[in-house]
């Protein structure tokens, strides 16, 4: 219930200060288990991404989000809680395999789950490498995957930027399913996920108009952090 209090009183907020604009919703299944794959640009993609979806979309978070202390950290559990984050431990081994259980679960209740295959915001607009758990989910679900990409949310509201700058029009496109029927039973293989999470990528980067860059963002964002510090 909570979820859909919060999308009442955002939604003609949103509307009415920043004119959000969507195409393809038609292509998201209005029943069924659903996976949302999308591009992650900015904080404003929690905002914006559902916001035309009929169905609530209950998304993978980090555990961060709700662990925070004092007014901040009381603010963040309530929003992410809200908006239909699950908190996830996102340390690797066997984290990722209990953050995949937690993400079928959600699919065998027939729910829409959403995920930034990326694993983290884009440090720089563009878009970067895909991991290879939402092929696992893709191929042991068997749910269909819809490429969701955001489009202008980093120009409105970059990393560590408090808040989004107004004249600027954020957007959402969702794309046609992608079917993967011919790997099914193939969820072992390392070749076939791998191929299966760059088909992926590579329709979000057609619906983006994103430059593809092939490596992952948080190695990106560590390069950059070092180049930071070398500077200082």
């Amino acid at each position: 219930m909570f979820y859909w209090v919060v999308k009442a009183i955002l939604w003609p907020f949103l509307h009415f200060v920043f004119r959000p604009w969507a195409e393809g919703v038609d292509n998201v299944p209005k029943e069924g288990p659903v996976i949302l794959a999308g591009n992650h640009l900015s904080f404003a993609d929690h905002f914006f991404g559902a916001l035309f979806l009929p169905r609530k979309v209950i998304s993978l978070g980090k555990a961060e989000y709700f662990t925070g202390q004092g007014l901040k950290g009381l603010f963040s559990r309530a929003f992410f809680s809200g908006v239909g984050t699950v908190p996830i431990d996102r340390s690797g081994g066997k984290a990722s395999e209990a953050a995949l259980r937690t993400g079928l679960r959600i699919l065998r209740e027939n729910s829409v789950l959403g995920i930034y295959p990326e694993g983290t915001r884009s440090p720089d607009g563009r878009l970067y490498k895909g991991k290879t758990g939402v092929a696992r989910l893709a191929l042991e679900s068997r749910a269909p995957v819809i490429p969701w990409a955001m489009v202008n949310t980093f120009e409105m509201m970059p990393p560590g930027r408090p808040f989004p700058k107004l004249g600027i029009r954020p957007g959402v496109r969702y794309g046609k399913p992608l079917d993967f029927s011919r790997y099914y039973g193939m969820e072992n293989d390392r070749l076939v996920l791998r191929a299966v999470t760059d088909e992926i990528m590579y329709a979000l980067m057609e619906l983006s108009g994103q430059e593809y860059v092939d490596k992952y963002a948080a190695a990106a964002k560590a390069e950059l952090s070092r180049a930071a510090r070398d500077k200082s």
